[in-house]
């Protein structure tokens, strides 16, 4: 195995910074010193102003394979990611098909085995008729179960009360829930379609997908969790209302509802509509100023405790359509940690919570072996950042086979030098070495 150091480096780690030597050898971090580390190495990085950051661990991403890799494949999203300082990914199952048995899933892993350069994990997904398969899931190489509460998935949707009831019952691990209220979308659905028909404007997007839709699915996500003692993740959310819902002062590895909250509702609001379009088309929807500003405090006071992407690309063509026919996502991951880096740089968080938040929380959330710390004996799984280069987005240098990003036009403040997975240094400087694939990540459970 190759030896790798970085020399002279600012340390982003457990809430400090520090400059320091760091050795690594045989996939792992083998020595971190504030003095030089003596010895001979076959690469050396100058990490002179530069800071080192575990890498992004993201817990949710759609990389579409397999099924519809005419929008992204777990090789070209996770290139993408690599570049980005996303070192590991946890994909969701609405791929085609939908991963709900144990075989479909255990595909996606043999892909991703051949394919990945990040770190990889796969959602078992959950159906009204699935229960069995879905308890064959192993919680220690399976990072969870997908529960889709809201109708953005189409046959996925598991809207049967009794079977909710039952998988938060017998679920033995970690339950991923998407909570969003069919009942209140179809009304506020039918509403607009009734006043514009099928040609409803964009920026209805998120009265249609409202805070009432999201609040009552994931406060019943959370009566559930309570009522069973279910170990429950809620993915990204989109209001400040619903931030209320996770107030806890436990720590995180004691806590049995968390929440997550993603780039998107982070960076955009509903003004922004008006020039984006439907390219900022998720589901829930991106929402109010404040309901941003309420996201992003309850990060701060760790009522939300990770922050991810739901990096899910579609094609130009997809997008550029109306209301109706415009798929909900966006490609996300080559800059997610940037778009963190600039919410630092305009003082909403400090660089150690985004590494807290990104990193050391998702794999404590998780209980990913070993990795999402800069740690001796943990998993070499860094990016270095440099926070006074700038990095102006145009489509030359996007990796997303989509082609597209949200974030075209803008110059972030901050640029991705190296990205480093299992030691391996497998993006610097806009070059990439694929000579080694990425992982499974192993769960501590």
């Amino acid at each position: 195995m190759s030896t790798l150091i970085i020399r002279d480096v600012s340390v982003v780690n457990e809430g400090e910074i520090f400059t320091a030597d760091v050795s690594i050898e045989n996939k792992k971090i083998i020595k971190i010193s504030s003095e030089s580390i003596q010895g001979s190495f076959d690469q050396e990085i100058n990490g002179e102003n530069l800071h080192l950051l575990p890498g992004m661990i993201d817990d949710q991403v759609h990389f579409r394979e397999p099924g519809l890799t005419h929008k992204a494949t777990i090789y070209t999203e996770s290139k993408a990611a690599v570049a980005g300082g996303i070192t590991s990914f946890m994909e969701m199952p609405n791929t085609i098909p939908n991963t709900i048995t144990q075989e479909l899933l255990e595909n996606k892993y043999q892909i991703a085995a051949k394919n990945s350069l990040a770190n990889y994990s796969f959602f078992m997904g959950a159906t009204n008729d699935n229960l069995t398969e879905v308890l064959k899931t192993n919680p220690m190489n399976v990072c969870g179960v997908k529960i889709f509460m809201g109708s953005s998935t189409g046959n996925m949707l598991v809207d049967n009360k009794t079977t909710l009831e039952q998988i938060f019952k017998d679920c033995p691990m970690l339950i991923a829930t998407h909570c969003e209220d069919e009942a209140t979308i179809q009304k506020n659905t039918e509403l607009y379609r009734s006043k514009y028909g099928e040609n409803i404007p964009i920026h209805y997007h998120p009265i249609i997908r409202n805070e009432e839709a999201c609040y009552r699915s994931s406060s019943t996500a959370i009566e559930l969790a309570k009522k069973h003692n279910t170990r429950l993740h809620v993915l990204h959310i989109s209001t400040g209302k619903e931030v209320e819902l996770f107030k806890n002062t436990l720590p995180l590895t004691q806590k049995r509802i968390t929440a997550e909250a993603c780039i998107h509702h982070l960076w955009f609001n509903e003004k922004d509509y008006h020039k984006k379009g439907t390219f900022i088309k998720w589901n829930p929807a991106v929402k109010s100023e404040n309901d941003r500003l309420k996201i992003i405090e309850g990060i701060n006071n760790n009522n939300i405790d990770v922050i991810a992407t739901d990096h899910a690309p579609h094609t130009l063509e997809e997008k550029n359509n109306s209301y109706f026919n415009a798929p909900s996502g966006g490609p996300l991951v080559q800059h997610a940690l940037l778009a963190l880096l600039d919410l630092v740089d305009q003082g909403y968080f400090t660089i150690e919570k985004v590494v807290e938040k990104t990193s050391h929380a998702v794999a404590d959330c998780f209980q990913i072996a070993q990795r999402g710390y800069i740690k001796e004996g943990f998993y070499a799984d860094l990016v270095l950042v440099d926070l006074n280069a700038e990095e102006h987005i145009n489509k030359d240098q996007l990796l997303y086979k989509c082609n597209w990003s949200p974030f075209e036009g803008h110059t972030f403040k901050s640029r991705i030098r190296c990205t480093i997975v299992n030691g391996e240094l497998v993006y610097c400087n806009g070059a990439f070495n694929e000579n080694k694939k990425g992982d499974r990540l192993q769960f501590n459970r």
